[in-house]
């Protein structure tokens, strides 16, 4: 019989508020260590936590993106746990009533559309961190505790248990990942841990009921998402295989070695005493506030890829990565909407797709820029588009004038001019540009009226060659077979 595997995910994304969620400490990341550390975040006698109103604000702008209800009153709970790094021993979250319950998430499989449903997204403050490395030399061997990140505050995000491959539950997070950053919520950076993933894994036989799961615990990557899943599943399977059982546990992913292992045995909610916070009343939303959010929501990816097939005749999957991330989408709004562009009519909006998706993300990934930071703007780039459009140079030109405005040359123009890219389109120049490739290639010649093809072809790379690359390639291809087969 086969296995099945079963996949949920619990997400931490770091809201992006500017302070924490229950002191006014800032959240600056990179910080020296215990700097951004106020009173309330480490715990002294005699304070008491005010919650962050915009963090509140993120929270419900997520339900109605992922329609979700959002529930007018809420409760903060203490989770009780002792860590080093966790200085009052409990946690402020939410359990029995949390902020946000159900919804959903699109996600694309192999076998098509494919909706996760969520749980529950709910508020609570994240720990201090551990330091085991990185320490002066002269402490010895020792650990040491920055609490910057006390207090953080988080949405936790949880899935139901729908996912049923590595592939899958990476399709899951990128869709997540997308749509919280989107919406403005958290900024997605997976380096500094500002979204992070724990990966409940179980198997099966096809057929019964869910086995017992594993989790792995602060996944800051999608690549060690798919690898710790892949691991772990096999270890699970080997090990019902040779007689064993499943222990449920949390576990780390060793990215060095490809492999989980065991951290703590796996806690239940009593484990964690959860009880209702007695220095925090129980959060109320009303409606109205509720209708503030919602109507400065911004268009979401599934209406925003819907409109970009419809208005710009783009594919879905161009549109689908477009709306990867909410600066991209910007980029290419931008770059159609100039008035360049405009003018081109509705030619521009897959000449843009295909740039921004090709040259401009291999410059991005070259020379690891931010969108925000990139040296060609969205009107550079329009203006670019409109000389590729208008023939003033070839796609293979242009790809040159790109490089020289990525490296800071100027707008197109500028470079057309100033490196003599501009195409050669005149028929006369062309046509003594073919009567001369023909003149020196009598053999090839030949070869395309015996009925090669290929033969075709080498003329055309001549008289390419010939022309510096600056002729255009249509009317070379015109212009070389009406001369072939008339004579």
């Amino acid at each position: 019989m086969s296995w099945e595997i079963v996949i949920g995910i619990e997400t931490h994304a770091q809201l992006s508020t500017a302070s924490k969620i229950f002191s006014g400490a800032s959240t600056a990341f990179g910080a020296p260590p215990n700097t951004h550390a106020s009173a309330v975040d480490i715990a002294l006698p005699g304070v008491l936590p005010v919650l962050n109103r915009g963090a509140v604000e993120r929270a419900i702008r997520f339900g109605l993106a992922v329609g979700g209800t959002i529930n007018r009153r809420s409760v903060f709970a203490r989770k009780n746990y002792f860590y080093p790094d966790l200085p009052k021993g409990y946690q402020i979250s939410q359990y029995e009533i949390p902020v946000v319950q159900g919804g959903g998430v699109a996600i694309a499989t192999e076998a098509g559309e494919k909706r996760v449903r969520l749980t529950r997204a709910h508020l609570e403050e994240d720990a201090g961190k551990s330091l085991h490395e990185g320490l002066p030399r002269e402490l010895g061997d020792v650990s040491g505790i920055d609490l910057n990140r006390a207090g953080t505050p988080l949405l936790e995000i949880v899935s139901e248990p729908d996912m049923r491959s590595a592939a899958e539950a990476v399709a899951y997070a990128k869709a997540l990942h997308a749509l919280v950053t989107w919406i403005g919520i958290c900024d997605g950076d997976m380096q500094e841990g500002n979204f992070r993933c724990d990966a409940n894994v179980s198997v099966r036989r096809a057929g019964d009921p869910l086995g017992t799961r594993c989790e792995i615990k602060n996944l800051n990557s999608f690549r060690f998402l798919a690898q710790a899943i892949d691991y772990e599943a096999r270890r699970q399977i080997e090990l019902i295989d040779d007689g064993g059982c499943v222990v449920q546990q949390t576990r780390l992913f060793d990215p060095d070695r490809g492999e989980t292992r065991a951290m703590r045995s796996k806690e239940d909610a009593q484990d964690y005493r959860y009880f209702p916070d007695p220095d925090l009343p129980p959060l109320a939303i009303d409606e109205a506030w509720i209708e503030r959010i919602r109507r400065a929501m911004p268009e979401l990816p599934d209406a925003f890829r819907t409109r970009l097939v419809e208005a710009h005749g783009i594919t879905e999957y161009d549109a689908q990565q477009l709306a990867a991330s909410r600066d991209l989408a910007d980029y290419y709004e931008a770059t159609v909407s100039a008035p360049v562009s405009v003018e081109l009519g509705p030619a521009a909006g897959k000449l843009a797709a295909n740039w921004i998706l090709g040259e401009f993300s291999a410059a991005r990934n070259r020379t690891d820029v931010s969108i925000r930071d990139v040296p060609v703007s969205a009107q550079q780039l329009a203006g670019l588009l409109r000389r590729i459009a208008d023939r003033t140079v070839s796609g293979k030109l242009a790809k040159n004038v790109f490089d020289a405005m990525w490296a800071g040359e100027g707008d197109a123009d500028a470079v057309i001019e100033r490196r003599g890219l501009r195409q050669i389109s005149e028929a006369g120049a062309i046509e003594a540009l073919v009567e001369r490739v023909l003149a020196e290639n009598p053999s090839v010649v030949a070869e395309f009226r015996a009925g090669r093809e290929k033969a075709f072809n080498a003329l055309v790379g001549q008289v390419m060659k010939a022309s510096k690359g600056k002729a255009n390639p249509a009317e070379v291809n015109a212009i070389l077979r009406d001369r072939l087969t008339r004579s």
